[in-house]
């Protein structure tokens, strides 16, 4: 952990069909394909099966339209302090800082961890005052500290949650277990295809594309003691195209991590996570907690 920074005190506390449709039917006008798309669809959402209909939705924007002038339920209780992990440029990590500067995310990030001190998110944080704490001690970095003295420093800023946002390490089991059903991580597929040791990054990429997969997309999970295998919280869908080059599906599945992790950081943070009797975690609505995302 870098010396010059103290630890505060503790505060209290959906399908796509990509076959072409027949040019006989009616109407029909045939969709983009391959670069003409991917321009035109370089965000492309597909919302996941099982979401609200739209009169639920409409009802329940009335419901909160009226208990609007009985309190924040949503943000009334104290802000989370955040303790987030990165290995890299932290793209994620930064559009999480930002969204807790909004207000979109009831919550602080109070330290950065990361096994490289010279990556873009450390910088990122110490020029926004953020404490950086390096973990684990290596050749790289020999001003690295131990789990022991990690805990130590988590426990020093009063983190509430733990966020991986690139970061590649593999987790310790004591943080796991000092941090129960609270450290989420963001994945740049569709768990469980192409995850676990060894995919990250552009090779996950690689792989989806290889592999003729038609679609792909950011989960956002759970973290338990082994790469990619805990609980699935949230999920969004893109499509791989014919002619789609790494840089391309990365950059659309990239787009959708941004938006994704921060709505389930939020709802964390919010505590609007229910735990399904089967260990499977749901996220309540913002505008009717009797409706699950």
């Amino acid at each position: 952990m870098e010396a010059s920074v103290a630890p505060p005190a503790l505060r209290p506390g959906r399908s796509f069909h990509t076959n072409p449709a027949p040019a006989t039917l009616p109407g029909w006008t045939p969709r983009p394909w391959g670069l003409e798309a991917n321009r035109q669809a370089n965000a492309v959402r597909c919302e996941l099966s099982g979401r609200p209909e739209p009169r639920i939705l409409l009802r329940a924007a009335a419901a909160a339209d009226a208990q609007q002038g009985a309190g924040d339920s949503a943000g009334a209780g104290r802000r989370k302090r955040l303790a987030v992990f990165v290995s890299g440029g932290g793209s994620n990590f930064r559009a999480i800082h930002e969204a807790s500067l909004g207000g979109t995310v009831h919550g602080d990030v109070v330290a950065l961890v990361t096994d490289k001190p010279g990556c873009g998110g450390a910088e990122h944080a110490r020029s926004n005052g953020i404490p950086v704490v390096v973990f684990p001690k290596s050749k790289s970095a020999p001003e690295g500290i131990s789990v022991a003295e990690l805990l130590d420093a988590l426990r020093g800023y009063g983190v509430d949650l733990v966020l991986l946002a690139g970061y590649l390490k593999l987790i310790p089991a004591e943080l796991i277990r000092e941090y129960p059903r609270s450290i989420l991580n963001i994945h740049p597929s569709l768990l469980p295809a192409f995850g676990g040791k060894g995919f990250y990054g552009s090779k996950v990429h690689k792989a989806v594309i290889a592999s003729g997969a038609r679609y792909s997309g950011p989960t956002v999970h759970f973290v338990d003691e082994h790469y990619d295998t805990g609980k699935t919280l949230a999920q969004r869908v893109v499509p791989v195209f014919a002619d789609d080059t790494l840089e391309l599906l990365a950059a659309r599945v990239l787009h959708e991590e941004h938006q994704v992790y921060v709505e389930a950081v939020a709802a964390l943070c919010e505590d609007r996570i229910v735990w399904r009797e089967d260990g499977v975690p749901l996220i309540k609505s913002q505008l009717n907690p009797d409706v699950y995302l």
